[in-house]
C-alpha cells in the first residue's frame, strides 16, 4: 500500500511538473526568399521579381529586378529606425525615419511586425501572398507581394551605398511618383 501511495505521489509530481507552454518556433538569424510583386495597371498586370533578405532584428532588404535583363530597378532597405527607398531607374532615393513613414501609411510601422510577417510566411502553411493593404500601404491595395523559395542559410546583407548621381527627394514626392507609375 505504501509503495502504491509513493508511486501515486511521484506520478502526481511528474504530471504537475509538465509545462503548459508550447515550444515556440525559433526565429532564424537569417532568412532569404524570392519575391514576386504583381501590380495592376489598367487592364494589365505588371509583374516584377526580386529577392528579400532578412537579418533578424537588424535589416530587411528587398531588391526588385527588371524582367529578362535582371537589372535592379528598385531597392528597399528597412531597419528598426529608418527606411531607404531607392529608384535605380530615375536615380532618386528617400531616406525616412520611422515617424515619417508612419505619417504616410495607414498602419503603425514597426520593424518587428514586418519581421514577423516574413518569418511566418517562411513556415509551413504560412501566408506567402500579401496585398499592399495588408502591408499598410493603402495606395497599393491591389498590388500583391508573393514570397517563395525560402532559406535560412547565412547570407550577407551589404548596406546600400549611393553615389552623388542619386538625388534625395521627399517621401511625398516619391509616393506621388509611385502612384502615377502604378
Amino acid at each position: 500500500m505504501r509503495k502504491g501511495l509513493y508511486l501515486l505521489i511521484v506520478l502526481l509530481v511528474l504530471v504537475g511538473c509538465k509545462s503548459v507552454k508550447q515550444v515556440a518556433t525559433p526565429v532564424p538569424l537569417f532568412l532569404s526568399s524570392k519575391v514576386q510583386l504583381a501590380i495592376p495597371q489598367g487592364d494589365n498586370l505588371l509583374t516584377i521579381g526580386g529577392t528579400m533578405k532578412l537579418k533578424t532584428h537588424q535589416c530587411v532588404q528587398i531588391s526588385l529586378l527588371m524582367p529578362l535583363i535582371r537589372s535592379e530597378v528598385a531597392r528597399i532597405e528597412i531597419t528598426p529606425d529608418e527606411v531607404l527607398l531607392v529608384d535605380r531607374m530615375n536615380k532618386r532615393y528617400v531616406r525616412a525615419r520611422r515617424s515619417e513613414i508612419e505619417a504616410a501609411v495607414s498602419k503603425k510601422v514597426e520593424f518587428s511586425r514586418l519581421e514577423k510577417l516574413l518569418v511566418d510566411a517562411s513556415l509551413p502553411g504560412g501566408k506567402r501572398e500579401m496585398t499592399g493593404k495588408e502591408l499598410g500601404i493603402p495606395s497599393l491595395e491591389k498590388a500583391k507581394l508573393k514570397l517563395y523559395d525560402f532559406t535560412d542559410r547565412s547570407i550577407t546583407i551589404t548596406p546600400t551605398e549611393l553615389s552623388s548621381r542619386y538625388t534625395q527627394v521627399s517621401l511625398e514626392e516619391l509616393m506621388t511618383m509611385l502612384t502615377k507609375i502604378l
